[in-house]
């Protein structure tokens, strides 16, 4: 490992790696993974019990699919702020229905 040296390439979305790029993916796949004190060999049990976490974790953040109007001018503006404007509109309605001050006004 000493005479290892790290090198960094970013890709940007579009970009071809280059011929000794895919070399290098293609050599590193090939290579067998060496389990050491830092990140240990898991045991079967071990990977159960990490999917059954996950499994629980993903259930919790499910969030149920709802139909709901607003107006074209409100739809507008959200689309404006850029890709991911539904999660925007869902945090904003988290955010303003913990706010008593702003569901008072609104209803």
């Amino acid at each position: 490992m000493e005479n290892e040296k790290i090198i960094r390439t970013t890709i940007h979305a579009g970009q071809q790696p280059t011929e000794a790029q895919i070399k290098e993916i293609e050599l590193a796949a090939s290579m067998p993974i060496v389990p050491d004190e830092d990140a240990p060999e898991l045991s079967l049990e071990q990977y159960a019990e990490m999917a059954e976490i996950a499994r629980k974790r993903r259930s919790k953040n499910v969030k149920p699919v709802i139909s709901l109007r607003i107006s074209p001018d409100t739809l507008e503006k959200a689309k404006a702020t850029g890709k991911g404007y539904t999660g925007f509109l869902s945090r904003l309605l988290d955010n303003a229905i913990n706010d008593p001050g702003i569901v008072s006004k609104s209803l």
